[in-house]
């Protein structure tokens, strides 16, 4: 069903960690190389089923630092913290009939703080691309309608992503 997946990406440039330590400086260079489009592309033609029919799928993905995404974290989720990932879902009403789209459906907005990627990415002993996929595949599923209110919607949640991020070729 998916015809084509636009992704936005916004780096911020001049990006380091929150840490004063000029040593912890995040090397931004291989985050181009990461093929995001194409990860997104396949995990929407995997996802296909469970998708409002349209003729194409598009959302915008930031990253940011600790320090704005705990902006964001206060200003709509009240919790004055920095987080991973957030997803700022546009399927909240319902989406109009097929017959009458004509542009792609825009499924709205992830937000990944590298800061928390790449401390977790070391915390779990795999690299910040497999970070990286986990928290896009887990934004993904929440501009889906997917959520974890509880520990075991939370585990069916990973077993998603797991599979998502297997047929992107990421095992850990």
């Amino acid at each position: 069903m998916v015809t084509k997946i636009t992704t936005e990406i916004h780096i911020e440039n001049n990006y380091y960690l929150s840490s004063k330590n000029n040593n912890n400086a995040i090397d931004l260079a291989g985050i181009d190389t990461i093929p995001l489009s194409e990860w997104f592309d396949t995990w929407l033609n995997a996802l296909d089923d469970s998708l409002p029919q349209a003729n194409g799928y598009e959302l915008s993905l930031r990253f940011t630092s600790d320090r704005e995404i705990a902006t964001f974290n206060n200003q709509y989720r009240q919790k004055n913290q920095p987080t991973d990932v957030l997803a700022f879902a546009a399927l909240e009403s319902e989406v109009v009939s097929p017959l009458e789209l004509t542009e792609f459906l825009y499924l709205g907005d992830i937000v990944i703080s590298l800061d928390t990627a790449y401390r977790q990415a070391k915390e779990q002993h795999h690299s910040p691309v497999t970070e990286i996929a986990w928290l896009a595949s887990h934004g993904l599923l929440h501009l889906l309608g997917w959520d974890h209110p509880d520990d075991y919607s939370l585990k069916k949640m990973w077993q998603k992503q797991a599979i998502l991020l297997k047929l992107v070729e990421i095992t850990d």
